[in-house]
């Protein structure tokens, strides 16, 4: 056999183990998912045995606790709040930081390495640093139990990441285009809007879905600043975690519910969100 054909031949191995590692890490991945969705299916006894119970009956008992059977607390407001705030919060950081990302990347000012690690520092304070300044704030501006407060924190929490992403996106962009624009006459307002947001397209969808899911699954500031009126969906899942009592199918069913608008959104954007995340990897 030639040398070239033992070539081909290992390429093909290689190949094929590597797939079959991609497939083993697949799953490996996806058998938590595949767990809570077949638990949140059980009734409470099923799914508190041990070992599991992989035969036992089915039941929507769960989803219909989850959306209020039992205890009548409709779910539907947390899920609306936690929409809108994710929604909004998300919109305010693409707004904010897609000018801030081109102004590091393209029309780059004076030291905009020490802007970019600014923007990066203020992420390594642990959030609960910053909550009772935060919760004397809020409560000394009456912005308690808030949804608004909610899309404010979430804007400044995502927005250092926002324009890091976004920085690295647009940098990829060549720089004739924008002077050939400026050529023919168009102002800033003009060149975002018609050609770097076109052609950074992907790297935006990417942004907005990382900082959607970063607001989406947020937890302690909507745990500690909201009650009743702005209380998100993963507050409203701590509400069936008792101290006594059976409740492993009822989470399962809600945290599966609450987790669907994520998986959603990153099904519909996955083509954008593989080609925002592979820019700038191959030269």
């Amino acid at each position: 056999m030639s040398t070239t054909a033992l070539r081909a031949r290992r390429v093909r191995g290689k190949g094929a183990g590597l797939s079959l590692l991609a497939w083993l890490l697949g799953i490996a991945f996806f058998l938590p998912i595949a767990w809570m969705a077949l638990t949140s299916f059980h009734s409470e006894t099923d799914a508190a045995t041990n070992p599991p119970s992989f035969a036992a009956s089915l039941t929507l008992d769960g989803y219909r606790e989850f959306f209020g059977a039992g205890s009548g607390a409709s779910p539907w407001p947390a899920l609306i709040n936690s929409t809108a705030a994710s929604v909004a919060s998300t919109l305010l950081v693409l707004l904010l930081a897609f000018p801030a990302a081109y102004a590091l990347s393209v029309n780059r000012v004076r030291k905009w390495t020490d802007v970019l690690f600014f923007f990066l520092s203020t992420k390594m304070l642990p959030a609960v640093a910053g909550l009772l300044p935060i919760y004397l704030f809020a409560k000394n501006a009456g912005m308690l139990d808030n949804i608004w407060l909610l899309v404010i924190l979430y804007t400044s929490m995502n927005l250092p990441i926002a324009v890091w992403m976004m920085q690295s996106f647009l940098a990829e962009i060549p720089v004739a285009v924008i002077e050939a624009a400026k050529v023919d006459g168009a102002r800033l307002p003009t060149i975002l809007a018609r050609v770097v947001a076109p052609i950074s397209l992907p790297g935006i969808a990417a942004t907005a879905l990382i900082c959607f899911i970063f607001s989406w699954n947020e937890l302690l500031f909507a745990r500690v600043l909201t009650g009743v009126v702005a209380e998100t969906a993963p507050v409203f899942l701590t509400g069936f975690i008792t101290s006594q009592g059976l409740f492993l199918a009822k989470v399962c069913a809600a945290s599966l519910v609450i987790s669907l608008p994520v998986l959603a959104a990153g099904f519909a954007a996955q083509d954008k969100l593989v080609q925002g995340l592979s820019l700038g990897a191959v030269k």
